[in-house]
């Protein structure tokens, strides 16, 4: 599978490391990235990482303003000058910066959180709320989005 998916907990060992779970190792590997792309999410206190896969959604979101556009030069900055390519060690385990941790809030243990083409990583009380909202929102829209489908069906259409 070339997706990050599922969500996995691990604890910051005592000089700060943690081991990236070894389905989303494989992952990177596939995508061809030797090492972690990561930033802080710019509307969660999370991380977001991933390979070149996460690389390229980024390049062709920037390369969607025009050139030296105030936007284009906002969004560079807010991606590109807060990311950080932090090196997968032997055993699997990479280092989080202080600023990195400071962001997402994180002290002693992490939620890996796939996402498709990228995962986040979060410190797993924050991710637990933040999974309980998500999932109440897609629960609502799910039924509003029953309720719209019914009323569209024309008078005498077969279910």
């Amino acid at each position: 599978m070339d997706r990050f998916v599922s969500h996995y907990l691990l604890r910051l060992d005592a000089k700060g490391r943690v081991s990236v779970p070894a389905q989303y190792r494989a992952v990177l590997e596939r995508d061809g990235f030797d090492g972690l792309y990561c930033y802080p999410a710019l509307d969660r206190p999370a991380l977001d990482a991933g390979g070149n896969a996460l690389l390229a959604e980024i390049e062709a979101l920037i390369a969607g303003f025009s050139p030296y556009s105030e936007e284009r030069e906002q969004f560079s900055l807010a991606l590109y000058g807060t990311s950080e390519t932090l090196n997968i060690d032997g055993e699997g385990r990479v280092l989080l910066s202080d600023a990195l941790k400071a962001h997402a809030e994180i002290t002693e243990a992490v939620a890996f959180v796939g996402l498709g083409h990228k995962f986040q990583i979060w410190e797993p009380s924050r991710f637990r709320a933040e999974l309980a909202e998500a999932t109440e929102k897609v629960r609502a829209f799910r039924q509003e989005l029953g309720t719209r489908m019914a009323a569209a069906k024309p008078l005498g259409a077969r279910e």
